[in-house]
């Protein structure tokens, strides 16, 4: 970790006693995980809070993670599972669950190494699929009258038939399940479509409907 690291995350701590404090990083080596890392450094402050239902993870990644003692006691300790166990994912949900916040010191402040041995690559995927569903289910779909999915393909279908039959019967229109041009369906929306990997396409054509992020739509995938 750079030299500055625990200054910088313990003044914004001071702001922030009841949040999770995390920070920019460079991956070594450089270039691994690349639309990872771009999403890690650069997703805005609102949307360390909305993004925590995609595939990427944490929005602010263990390694640089910084808050109270008072915070971590108030969270409860890691899940001790084991390999295979998701404990960072299972803490940050509990973090959000009970009313943190999430905020990212905007400087590298972390070299963050990849490697084929890290314990993140022992976690199944479907693990990983199972919580972020239950949790989107728990936080947003549960508190929605109707929605729609954002993605006809594998991971939007993948999604609803996961969903419970209560919040199954909330995607519209009913009683089928039509697949429908984005312009053609209103908000709220769970959208299933990866981020920038269509050259801008994608984004461009959601910043087209003038909507909010984390009100009228949240990102799964």
């Amino acid at each position: 970790m750079m030299p500055q690291r625990i200054h910088l995350q313990y003044e914004a701590c001071l702001f922030n006693s009841t949040s999770l404090i995390g920070c920019q990083v460079r991956r070594d080596p450089e270039g691994s995980t690349e639309r990872y890392t771009r999403w890690i450094n650069n997703i805005s402050q609102d949307q360390l809070s909305t993004q925590v239902y995609t595939s990427h993870g944490p929005t602010v990644i263990m390694p640089t993670w910084f808050c109270s003692r008072d915070w971590f006691q108030r969270v409860g300790t890691f899940d001790e599972g084991g390999k295979g166990v998701p404990e960072d994912l299972l803490w940050f949900y509990q973090s959000v669950g009970q009313g943190g916040g999430v905020v990212r010191v905007d400087q590298c402040l972390l070299v963050y190494r990849y490697h084929q041995q890290a314990a993140t690559h022992s976690v199944l995927e479907e693990t990983i699929w199972n919580l972020r569903v239950a949790f989107l289910q728990e936080r947003v779909i549960n508190q929605w009258e109707s929605f729609t999915i954002w993605n006809a393909g594998k991971q939007g279908r993948k999604l609803y038939r996961c969903l419970s039959s209560f919040n199954q019967k909330k995607e519209r229109p009913k009683p089928q399940i039509p697949v429908l041009h984005y312009r053609d369906v209103s908000p709220p929306y769970i959208i299933c479509v990866k981020l920038d990997m269509t050259g801008g396409v994608f984004e461009e054509n959601l910043k087209s409907l003038h909507l909010e992020e984390g009100v009228d739509y949240y990102h799964f995938n």
